[in-house]
């Protein structure tokens, strides 16, 4: 009970902050992918692999996450035809945007 007494205003910020996760499991989900190719392909042989690798696997979350397509993105920025917006653009407006009712 003192636990929870010594942390309200941490357990409670979620009533301010209803966008809030109450678990961690987006979080989990994300480094699965990391995990899964590291005990089938035994890592990498060099650090730029793994930069690589984890810059990469970053972008393809972030566009799933955000809708958008992979390919399409790495296309347009390869080209240099901006078709498909940065993502920091795209999650400003979403983070600004207002709250759907």
């Amino acid at each position: 009970m003192k636990q929870f007494c010594a942390h309200k205003s941490e357990l409670l910020r979620v009533l301010d902050l209803p966008q809030l996760p109450l678990h961690n499991n987006a979080a989990e989900t994300d480094v699965r992918e990391y995990v899964t190719r590291r005990k089938i392909s035994g890592g990498t042989r060099h650090e730029n692999g793994r930069r690589a690798r984890d810059t990469f696997t970053g972008l393809k979350k972030t566009c799933r996450k955000l809708a958008l397509s992979f390919w399409q993105y790495l296309l347009s920025r390869i080209t240099g035809d901006e078709t498909v917006p940065y993502l920091p653009d795209v999650i400003r407006a979403r983070a600004t945007a207002p709250a759907p009712t």
